[in-house]
């Protein structure tokens, strides 16, 4: 997140794009709630009228994988009503007049064939965000999984930075993160192109070298699709740590297939996943509460947790499995850690944004890096000045929009989309082993707009086969009004209804992450 958290009630205008906030990010929901008792306007985009949907002032109803398209809108809208921070452009970014070639096709009649909802929305939104004084864009999964992820998170960047809503309270390009510290492992080199700190691999691994006494290879590693498809080729073994990709990677039945191929997989969990079930070596982890260590969250705060509980039976914390490992392999001297306060001083060592950081000034709240010294109070607001680039300005990048990989056809004629619900949490590997929220739901299903359900003679809590071009699952139908007539939905928690046997394993060119969110698929009553 550009912004905190805590500022988001002190927008005028949030745009919320791609997030089902209320349901999944509920405490950061409650910033909205204020937001809007204080008189800020709240415009919801989704193929579905969630509940985040249902608090909107204006609801933007949209056919899945058309956020480019729609954000380009906007912004022609923007243009066309001059609602620009012309001081803003002119200042502290570059490149506006190219996006304004780009934008000026996408007038609201373009758009609205492409999105499927009317000119009169899209201009009522356009008017709504550019002409608030502070404007918020909440983002999640349903911006970034498709193969266009990355070209719709540089629009979302140019709609703020053309509206000057970059750099204050109550503004911002602000991501909520799908799980609790994805966004520490991503500061902290969990990506295949960096080391901490997002340093490129190629540019600083002799830094590294000279800092672990070892050579390190110079080249960008595989993202976790790019492992599923090597995986019993060039790669013979997997060390899998705290994932579950049987439940939530795309084309399920080919990872079952891929993993199977392996000569050796080693997985560590903290309960026997369904991934754990194919594993040659399990490795019994300790939860969140079990262990001691930091996490940061999705507003980038760096915060200490303190262990409540000693781990059960010879389940151990994570860094002590991969220090035992490392001595196994010889690496005794270089994995000298006693606790993880010695991981955290070399996390402070090697990573620019963290080295002010200490555990004494962690305390009960936290710090938000950067902090570069430990003077510094850390940095809730970025940008405030200047960008992070060579001269300082901020780079608009011009998006041109694309369509999904997989569009609906005679064959498989419905948009499937996924998600989360308010109930459970990612594959469930945690909350299904809990009774009372497996009492509340504990089976999957399929939403399915009322008319749609018509036509194919399918009422509520009919069995259906959802069929796509990868696989089929058999599934109970939930007939609602509140998703677009010709899309369906499908939560992904529950591996006995699997939806990623379905999805679609495309991937978006820059980032590799797969295209969930949208795929084609047939429906047959059982």
């Amino acid at each position: 997140m550009t912004n905190s958290i805590e500022d988001i009630e002190d927008a005028n205008c949030i745009l919320i794009i791609g997030s089902n906030t209320f349901e999944q990010h509920p405490l950061i929901a409650r910033k909205v709630v204020r937001a809007k008792e204080k008189g800020a306007k709240i415009i919801v985009v989704d193929p579905r009228k969630t509940i985040t949907a249902k608090n909107a002032d204006l609801f933007l109803q949209i056919n899945p994988g058309t956020n480019v398209a729609l954000i380009n809108g906007l912004m022609n809208v923007i243009i066309k009503e001059g609602l620009i921070d012309e001081e803003f452009i002119k200042n502290r970014t570059k490149g506006f007049e190219d996006l304004k070639k780009v934008v000026e096709k996408y007038t609201p009649e373009y758009v609205s064939k492409i999105c499927n909802i009317s000119p009169e929305l899209i201009i009522k939104a356009g008017k709504m965000y550019g002409s608030a004084e502070r404007s918020s864009i909440l983002y999640c999964m349903g911006v970034t999984q498709f193969t266009h992820g990355v070209d719709a998170v540089k629009a979302l960047c140019n709609l703020a930075m053309i509206t000057g809503n970059i750099g204050k309270r109550g503004t911002g390009v602000n991501p909520l993160r799908g799980q609790n510290n994805v966004q520490g492992a991503c500061d902290l080199g969990a990506l295949p192109d960096v080391f901490p700190g997002y340093q490129k691999v190629n540019i600083a691994y002799e830094k590294f070298e000279d800092l672990w006494g070892v050579e390190l290879n110079n080249e960008s590693g595989l993202t976790i699709p790019e492992m599923i498809e090597k995986a019993g080729k060039e790669i013979k073994c997997l060390y899998i740590m705290g994932e579950n990709p049987m439940v939530s990677d795309p084309d399920i039945n080919h990872v079952e297939k891929a993993l199977k191929s392996l000569d050796f997989l080693i997985v560590q969990d903290i309960f026997l996943t369904e991934t754990a079930q194919l594993a040659d070596v399990v490795l019994p982890a300790a939860c969140w509460a079990e262990k001691d260590g930091t996490f940061t969250n999705t507003e980038r705060r760096v915060q200490k947790i303190n262990k409540a509980v000693n781990p059960p039976g010879e389940a151990l914390e994570d860094w002590i499995i991969i220090k035992k490992l490392a001595e196994k392999m010889g690496y005794k001297e270089l994995f000298n850690y006693n606790s993880p306060r010695d991981v955290f001083e070399e996390i402070r060592k090697v990573t620019p944004q963290y080295a002010g950081i200490t555990y004494e000034r962690l305390g009960v709240d936290g710090i938000q890096w950067p902090c570069p010294d430990e003077n510094h109070k850390g940095t809730p607001i970025l940008y405030t000045e200047k960008f992070l680039t060579p001269d300082g300005l901020g780079n608009i990048f011009p998006v041109e929009y694309k369509e999904p990989d997989e569009l609906p056809d005679k064959e498989y004629p419905f948009f499937l989309t996924t998600g989360r619900i308010i109930f459970h949490f990612h594959t469930g590997t945690m909350t299904r082993k809990c009774e009372h929220i497996t009492n509340e739901i504990n089976e999957g299903f399929i939403e399915i707009n009322l008319e749609d359900a018509k036509k194919l003679g399918i009422k509520n809590n009919d069995l259906v086969k959802v069929s796509s071009r990868r696989g089929e699952v058999i599934v109970k139908a939930r007939i609602t009004e509140d998703i677009k007539k010709g899309v369906v939905f499908m939560p992904f928690h529950f591996a006995e209804t699997p939806v990623n046997k379905l999805t679609n394993p495309a991937l978006d060119p820059n980032c590799k992450i797969p295209e969930f969110k949208v795929c084609a698929v047939k429906i047959e009553k059982i």
